[in-house]
């Protein structure tokens, strides 16, 4: 009965709007649940449907406490009430390789704009 109400509970969260999430000074933090594929991508990198692609994100697996911090670089997941997609190796640093679907807090660390820097129309070397 515990788990069936942590899992009505997480999916509730999941369809929430990510605004209605926000934490404060523009810090965004979300909840739910979050799944991996083998053999997507090479580096530390997650789908999410909505955020920026290069968007930094802390995902921390709230049963075990443990994180790390990946790049949005995909769309996804189309799964119903899941809210990320993690590549294996994010995935193999959560300890969620035996379990495959965790409930995940997610910090937004740094916009895609701020990751990628200052935009330039000129090429390099240009005067």
């Amino acid at each position: 009965m515990h788990r069936y109400a942590i899992a009505v509970f997480a999916a509730g969260l999941a369809t929430l709007p990510m605004h209605a999430l926000a934490g404060p000074a523009g810090k965004r933090t979300f909840f739910g649940m979050a799944a991996y594929y083998p053999g997507r991508g090479g580096g530390l990198t997650a789908a999410h449907k909505t955020l920026p692609f290069g968007t930094r994100v802390r995902v921390t697996d709230l049963k075990t406490g443990r994180s790390v911090v990946v790049t949005i670089n995909d769309r996804g997941p189309f799964n119903r009430g899941r809210i990320l997609d993690l590549c294996t190796r994010a995935a193999r640093a959560l300890g969620m390789i035996g379990r495959g679907v965790v409930y995940i807090r997610a910090d937004v660390l740094q916009p895609a704009d701020a990751a990628t820097g200052p935009k330039t129309a000129s090429a390099p070397g240009a005067k």
